[in-house]
């Protein structure tokens, strides 16, 4: 048996996950991030997610975040996850989220239109959480929780225009994207990622911030190992457009000036260096 830190919204996917996993022989814990933006709406969650692990008899642990309606996606994410490792890290568990097929096509789209290029499809794949729905679409989940007879919370903030997300959602219903089709490739993506990163690695272990050694890379090489010289020192990859920008300025800029990669990234010249 294997300790499951379920991370459960109230929404109909995690309630499906959550009742999947209950019939299974596995130590659960379920785990709710309120992240305060919809007000009393939010609480309500809160408390329904709750009475849930009651229902099912298992331990239960939460954080209000009190973000604001102005806090991005990205942010709303990265304060989620570090609340949900810290949690698992307790229990000695696994992260376990409800994406499924439908959040693939999601946010390889997403990154696309951001410009993450090939890696864009390389997407939901994260040392320490596990994710046992992508293989269903969302009319699957829709369909087992009502033959099971569950119940569930609407998030209102998923029909708002507002958001990227929300919008890419309705025009990729719209043309039919086939889910399975787009996971095929994230599994193909997945692996060729493993294999370039292991050869980056091979690469960055000799760069020692050398502008002369990167500049006689080629770009697709130098956008790569640029990249993962970020991730290694940010915890965080920029998209494409912003690595290429940043390469381009290692070539051209002059020596003592900084160069701004993205939110909280940054890059400093000297005449034969930089440094992150």
């Amino acid at each position: 048996m294997a300790n499951y830190l379920l991370a459960v919204s109230g929404g109909v996917d995690s309630v499906v996950l959550l009742d999947m996993l209950a019939k299974s022989n596995h130590r659960l814990v379920v785990a709710h991030v309120d992240h305060g933006i919809r007000g009393e709406d939010s609480a309500a969650d809160a408390r329904f997610v709750q009475a849930l692990a009651k229902k099912y008899r298992l331990p239960y642990v939460s954080v209000e975040l009190h973000l604001d309606a102005k806090a991005s996606e990205e942010q709303a994410r990265a304060k989620r996850y570090k609340f949900l490792f810290t949690e698992a890290a307790k229990f000695k568990a696994k992260v376990v989220t409800a994406h499924h097929g439908d959040d693939l096509v999601e946010t390889v789209a997403l990154n696309l239109t951001r410009g993450t290029g090939w890696r864009g499809l390389a997407v939901l794949e994260r040392e320490g959480i596990m994710r046992p729905l992508l293989a269903l679409t969302k009319a699957q989940l829709y369909e087992y929780a009502l033959k099971h007879g569950l119940e569930w919370v609407e998030d209102a903030t998923n029909r708002t225009d507002a958001y990227l997300r929300n919008r890419l959602r309705a025009k990729l219903f719209q043309a039919g994207v086939d889910s399975q089709k787009v996971a095929e490739l994230r599994a193909n993506q997945l692996q060729l990622r493993r294999d370039i990163d292991r050869e980056v690695a091979k690469v960055v272990a000799r760069t020692g911030g050398s502008r002369y050694f990167i500049n006689m890379l080629d770009a697709a090489t130098a956008v790569e190992v640029l990249g993962a010289e970020l991730q290694e020192r940010y915890g965080r990859r920029p998209v494409r457009s912003q690595l290429v920008a940043a390469l381009h300025a290692i070539k051209t800029s002059k020596p003592g000036r900084t160069y701004q990669v993205g939110e909280g990234i940054s890059l400093k010249f000297t005449a034969r260096n930089y440094t992150l």
